[in-house]
């Protein structure tokens, strides 16, 4: 099979070629290539699926049918890796949870799926990390909540593993009664806030984790500048640690929230509008490492309720590829290679996998993409529901595995 007159694009460049697949495996890349099966990209990006480590299940809820609407959802969206995020119902913190998460993982129809390992247990103790890694858990999991103690326990897991730790900085103490960002919004809709001081103390403190032990730690979903910068600051000092932020973030402000708006009732909360543009001052400066879709779909009798009570989160996974692209690429703030560096080889990388470039010898793990093509948002849980967005997913193409998209 050839992939005829395609923009082929990848973490390092995008150039036009064509691409013979043979058995699932790339064969080669050069102009003007015949084939018995030729599909005619017409110009659409042939790029590597996408990688979001930042996802959870309807509800949270950990089952068999959620596992495989998720997987079936993403790829639809462009991403063909999921890692679930660990924080479920039941918590993947034990040999049973994750056997039976694992159960379901056969004869999913849409992305790979991977456990990340939840290192406190409901009691904030330390889950068994080690048997959970050897059995098949790929990244271990930890909430700021947990006491230094146990954060120099896990640390010391991490460092013997030499795993990335998947890190949410929070403080337990700030956001137990706040659902939105202290600020403005929050006086102005009389809502319990937190501040984003819940998130900048335990990043300042992990990072000094991080260098006394040399470990790697991924801060997941970062929502204020000021941990940024001081990630950004360790890096240059030589703490091997990077920052995840969603793509909301970038995007939407606090006002989001008003009328009670609970889609945009996140966590972490959505930042101050001031906050918003530094966090794309960083993007556009390289201090950003990941990106995520930070997808967490809820059922309405969880989100059509008062904002104090409804459940965290909004979708976007269905949409991920058509969203970045419009919002990051097609507005100017990164480059498609750029993106799917966010997007790919990043994420790859905290999972101990490479990803991220086409090159001829390897399993094909890409997409076609039209830049040209126009979809409408369709989805009351989303940030974007009624927009319209540049770009569709045509194809995938999974090893010897093609799955055709209207």
């Amino acid at each position: 099979m050839v992939i005829a007159n395609a923009i082929i694009c990848d973490a390092q460049n995008e150039k036009k070629a064509d691409i013979r697949i043979e058995d699932g495996i790339i064969t080669e890349i050069g102009m003007h290539l015949s084939d018995n099966e030729i599909i005619d990209a017409q110009g659409a990006y042939f790029m590597p699926l996408l990688i979001d480590t930042n996802v959870r299940l309807q509800d949270a809820t950990l089952n068999s049918k959620n596992i495989k609407a998720i997987s079936k959802e993403a790829l639809k969206g462009g991403i063909g890796h999921v890692v679930l995020n660990a924080d479920s119902t039941p918590a993947i913190d034990n040999e049973v949870v994750l056997e039976f998460a694992q159960n379901a993982l056969h004869n999913l129809d849409g992305a790979k799926i991977d456990m990340m390992l939840n290192t406190l247990k409901e009691d904030f103790s330390l889950s068994n990390i080690a048997i959970l890694l050897k059995k098949g858990a790929i990244v271990p999991y930890m909430s700021t909540i947990a006491k230094n103690n146990i954060a120099i326990k896990i640390a010391e897991y991490v460092q013997m593993y030499k795993v990335t730790l998947f890190c949410k900085a929070e403080d337990n103490s700030m956001i137990q009664s706040g659902v939105m960002l202290e600020g403005d919004m929050s006086s102005r809709l009389g809502l319990a806030g937190i501040p984003d001081m819940s998130e900048v103390l335990h990043v300042s403190r992990m990072i000094e984790i991080a260098r006394h032990f040399k470990i790697k730690i991924l801060f997941k979903a970062i929502a204020s500048p000021r941990s940024i910068y001081l990630i950004d600051k360790a890096k240059k000092e030589g703490v091997d640690v990077r920052c995840e932020v969603s793509l909301h973030h970038l995007l939407h402000s606090d006002t989001a929230c008003g009328n009670f708006n609970t889609t945009a009732k996140l966590n972490p909360p959505l930042a101050c509008a001031n906050d918003v543009k530094l966090l794309q001052e960083a993007l556009k400066n390289h201090q950003i490492d990941m990106l995520t879709t930070l997808h967490q779909p809820s059922s309405p009798v969880n989100k059509e309720v008062a904002f104090y009570d409804a459940h965290y989160g909004c979708e976007a996974l269905g949409d991920a590829l058509p969203l970045y692209y419009t919002k990051l690429v097609e507005s100017g703030f990164i480059s498609m290679s750029e993106l799917i560096k966010l997007t790919v080889k990043n994420p790859a990388s905290c999972i101990n996998q490479r990803a991220g470039i086409i090159e001829v010898g390897q399993k094909v793990n890409a997409l076609l993409f039209n830049p040209h093509a126009k979809t409408v948002v369709q989805n009351n849980q989303s940030l974007y529901n009624n927009e319209t967005l540049s770009g569709s997913v045509i194809m995938s193409f999974q090893g010897e595995q093609k799955t055709y998209f209207k």
